[in-house]
């Protein structure tokens, strides 16, 4: 007998643990109280995207001159039209979300679910009576919202979340960001390209203080902000504001969280808006899970084993509401929900899946790119790995020149006694592309002679993977 799967959220986890629950042949109802697509679609990897591609070529319009094209009159921003270009992509992304869903088979429900007991769900919206769905397997992919911070709250107007921030109807003059990790960084190049004077503040010693990024790709992308003129306070705190005529007053101290305590470099700044970009907050206290005995840990967070199921029997959970002890990204959250379904629909004798994180891509989309995968050269040294690293820089390939983006390089990681590459990090033009075949490289355990021997099609950014395993080997040809 076919299973009845109920899945509550539809964003990249639980939309794709529906169709491939529903592929399996199980009863699927997918429950999300807002739009397909969760966070990633509405408020998150696709709106960012399409505001970067209309900054990259705000700055390509702006050079054009350089290269040999000739731009008569003005060039500025339009976030009107840029917020109605959003706006036309998201509604066709859910549209073909929604007939892929219909297609398949799948019940899509509006509406805020409730665990009301072992078994049954209720779904509350504004449009029609409470709805009750009983289920055999239960997938949460609730997600998360961005954090709130009590001492400098949300108004909406002036201190912004990052929601917020991809709804703008104009460009601040100035902008500061609390945060230097993935979304604060990522907003910072778009905002500077638009025009915006950008203050990033980080309570860490380092822009994008994560620990999947190399500490390399911190610097560069350090050099590069400092190219466009955006400021970056490390070792600093935001401790309160005061609306002031037309903007803010920020007042800064030194961080708790680096030792030993720098200096601080000023006091206060003054801005128009600023984005708070520290994190996000667990969406699981509304969810009823006391009705079905499932504790969560500290943050709300929901705990899962390698099989993405919860401590309670036939409820799974997957995506950013597992918490920062899981990678939150959107392309983890897809494989977590593959996960899930196939062992929701399996039979107790049939081999499960296993959800693995040791070969997670880290894409982002700044200016430069980064894309990183496996080890970082801190944590193989800390784990008493013998290795060798090399870096080229993106200067040495032609096709770099050639589109005018030589800034940037690629480091490559490889372990002594086996030759087998652990990680690469790459900073530089489409580096969230080129990062795939590093990252099958590690997944299968490549070598970097592997690398070295694969023909790299000329003039192409591929290159890089090429030059940097023919460099650890000894032979380099360019870099």
């Amino acid at each position: 007998m076919a299973e009845n799967i109920t899945i509550i959220g539809a964003g990249p986890g639980g939309y794709v643990a529906a169709l491939r629950a529903a592929g399996l042949g199980a009863r699927v109802t997918l429950i999300e109280k807002e739009n397909l697509g969760g966070t990633c679609l509405n408020y998150g990897c696709i709106p960012s995207k399409i505001m970067k591609n209309s900054a990259d070529l705000l700055l390509s319009c702006l050079n054009a001159g350089s290269l040999g094209v000739k731009i008569s009159g003005t060039v500025s921003p339009d976030i009107g039209v840029l917020m109605q270009r959003k706006e036309k992509v998201l509604d066709a992304q859910r549209k073909g979300l929604a007939g892929l869903l219909e297609k398949a088979g799948v019940n899509v429900i509006t509406g805020q679910a409730k665990i009301v007991s072992p078994g049954n769900v209720e779904i509350v919206s504004d449009r029609e009576e409470p709805i009750s769905v009983a289920y055999d397997k239960l997938i949460i992919a609730a997600g998360t919202v961005p954090m709130n911070v009590p001492e400098f709250p949300f108004d909406h107007k002036k201190i912004l979340s990052s929601n917020d921030m991809l709804s703008l109807d104009y460009i601040p003059t100035s902008l500061t960001i609390v945060g230097g990790g993935v979304i604060g960084c990522e907003f910072a190049f778009i905002f500077s390209a638009l025009g915006c004077q950008v203050t990033i503040v980080e309570a860490m010693d380092r822009v994008l203080p994560l620990p999947g990024v190399d500490a390399s790709c911190s610097k560069l992308l350090l050099r590069e902000m400092k190219k466009r003129k955006i400021q970056v306070l490390t070792d600093t705190i935001v401790t309160r504001t005061e609306n002031k005529r037309g903007g803010l007053d920020i007042f800064l101290d030194v961080s708790p969280f680096t030792q030993p305590a720098k200096k601080l470099k000023t006091k206060s700044i003054e801005s128009d808006v600023m984005a708070v970009c520290v994190g996000r907050r667990s969406l699981a206290k509304a969810l009823g899970l006391e009705n079905i005995g499932l504790e969560t840990g500290k943050g709300g967070w929901i705990a899962v084993n390698e099989y993405m199921q919860t401590h309670v029997d036939n409820v799974y959970a997957i995506g950013d509401i597992l918490g920062p002890t899981h990678v939150m990204m959107a392309h983890v959250a897809y494989h977590e929900g593959l996960v899930a379904a196939v062992n929701a629909c399996g039979q107790t004798e049939a081999p499960k899946s296993v959800m693995s994180y040791d070969t997670v891509p880290w894409v982002i989309f700044t200016m430069p790119e980064i894309g990183a995968v496996g080890l970082t050269e801190k944590q193989a040294r800390e784990q008493g790995k013998a290795i060798e690293t090399a870096v080229v820089n993106f200067r040495a390939l032609g096709k770099a020149h050639a589109i005018d983006q030589i800034s940037g390089e690629a480091k490559i990681i490889v372990e002594k006694a086996s030759g087998k590459v652990i990680g690469v990090h790459i900073t530089g033009p489409h580096a969230t592309d080129l990062i795939a075949e590093a990252t099958l490289a590690i997944t299968r355990g490549l070598t970097a002679t592997d690398l070295a021997h694969t023909i790299h099609a000329h003039p192409t950014l591929a290159e890089i993977m090429g030059e940097a395993s023919l460099k650890i080997l000894g032979t380099p040809l360019h870099g």
